[in-house]
């Protein structure tokens, strides 16, 4: 008892020493671009922080046999995704006669038409893919571009062009307000009046890759059978160039975060969101545990969609520091002729711990030495906010979390690319949930 009592003292001490460090980096760093002692003072921040995570391990250790010489140590699940590459098993549910529209959101961009012309080009059926676009604004050079396309499309247009009722200190936000009631006018309308089980939404600033469609029709099944997915998204967050292995466009995984940003929804989806839709910043609403209720995402290794619009409600300023850089497929994987089945939850949840848990843990530094590089994949383990963050940003991933979920994160880990090799960003194996005061 004293032991395990000393034990939890030094994790608490460790805790509270962490914690100063931080607070007295934060406090104590230069401007940007000022001292250039700073990317050494990074540098000790990380190696500090990996110091830590080895004595938390370590201690950690100490309390789990203790736990075990009691008989209370039960083992945690953990998941994660692998590619799987075989063709689909005889008489599975078949996508060829799915009718999936694509429903364009669009307001005051002219330049809707590079968007418009790369769905048009990729698209292979029309009867099978409709485009539906949605124009809010009342922009009329952005209507004239859409009515060129003539009957290649649909065209509606949001009725409702008024300001909305904000509170004072949202007044900045009225894009945001109108941009959720444009989601729920649109939405409403192709699964409302127009009667589809599914859809497949973009913005007028993404341009797709050429397996677009062939994507998001073979994910449309995998939907329609395991509840535990609601949508299917061609955007992977961390899909940087030097991040993503180009030599394994077919890779699909899970991923616990909403991507968005060309994504697929079932009807059923949709009308179990619309009743409680949100006034404004609908993709991070999708974020809440509320909405997720535990659901999951498909997501690729490579994007299929990529971003051209710099001008938008935030300024341009995500565009410029992250969504430019982006991958965009440029190779046709037949998807309709994989198995997908390994995505399935009862499957992936067996599959991926194994791969993940199995490979050789290493620190950052090791990692930017490219020490052992020898070890095709890796594993960086995490086991706070502050960590996550600190290694996020030494490795060059999306460091911010909505309700304690990291981004393109199952379950807690991030898998990407770094020089080379395959790395996987991961909590202990005893992970039991998110955290939502990690955001």
């Amino acid at each position: 008892m004293l032991r395990r009592i000393n034990v939890i003292v030094w994790g608490v001490l460790l805790f509270i020493g962490w914690n100063l460090l931080l607070l007295f980096f934060l406090l104590g760093r230069p401007p940007a671009g000022g001292n250039p002692d700073h990317e050494q003072l990074t540098r000790d921040v990380v190696k500090v922080a990996e110091e830590v995570e080895s004595e938390l391990e370590n201690q950690k250790k100490l309390l789990q046999q203790i736990q075990q010489h009691r008989g209370l140590w039960r083992r945690g699940k953990t998941p994660a995704a692998v590619a799987g590459g075989s063709r689909a098993p005889a008489g599975d549910l078949q996508a060829s006669d799915v009718v999936l529209p694509v429903l364009v959101i669009g307001c005051d961009r002219p330049t809707i038409r590079r968007c418009l012309d790369k769905l048009l080009h990729y698209r292979p059926s029309k009867e099978h893919f409709p485009i539906l676009v949605s124009q809010d604004c009342g922009h009329e050079e952005t209507a004239r571009v859409i009515a060129s396309y003539g009957d290649q499309v649909m065209h509606i247009r949001q009725p409702d062009l008024s300001d909305l009722r904000v509170p004072p200190e949202h007044r900045k936000f009225q894009g945001y307000y109108k941009i959720a009631r444009h989601y729920r006018w649109a939405l409403n309308q192709v699964f409302h009046t127009f009667k589809y089980q599914a859809a497949v939404i973009v913005e007028d600033d993404l341009e797709v890759a050429p397996d677009f469609f062939e994507y998001f029709r073979a994910l449309f099944p995998l939907l329609l059978e395991d509840p535990s997915l609601w949508c299917a998204s061609a955007w992977n967050d961390n899909g940087k160039e030097q991040m993503v292995d180009t030599q394994q466009p077919e890779a699909l995984y899970r991923t616990d975060f909403f991507p968005g940003l060309g994504w697929m929804l079932l009807k059923a989806t949709w009308e179990e969101l619309e009743p409680k839709w949100p006034g404004a910043f609908w993709d991070d609403w999708m974020r809440n545990p509320a909405q997720r209720r535990d659901r999951s995402c498909i997501r690729p290794e490579v994007s299929r969609t990529m971003t051209f619009g710099r001008k938008g409600v935030s300024n341009g300023q995500f565009f410029d520091q992250h969504l430019k850089f982006i991958k965009l497929n440029d190779r046709f994987v037949p998807f309709t002729q994989l198995d997908l089945s390994y995505l399935k939850k009862e499957r992936y949840d067996l599959a991926f711990p194994q791969q993940v848990y199995s490979v050789p843990a290493v620190r950052v530094e090791e990692l930017q030495r490219n020490e052992q590089a020898g070890l095709r994949q890796v594993r960086v383990q995490y086991s706070t906010r502050d960590t996550f963050k600190a290694f996020s940003k030494s490795l060059g991933v999306m460091d911010d979390l909505k309700s304690g979920v990291p981004r393109a994160g199952y379950r807690g880990i991030v898998t990407f690319m770094y020089r080379g090799r395959r790395v996987y960003l991961a909590p202990p194996k005893d992970w039991t949930g998110y955290d939502p005061s990690w955001s």
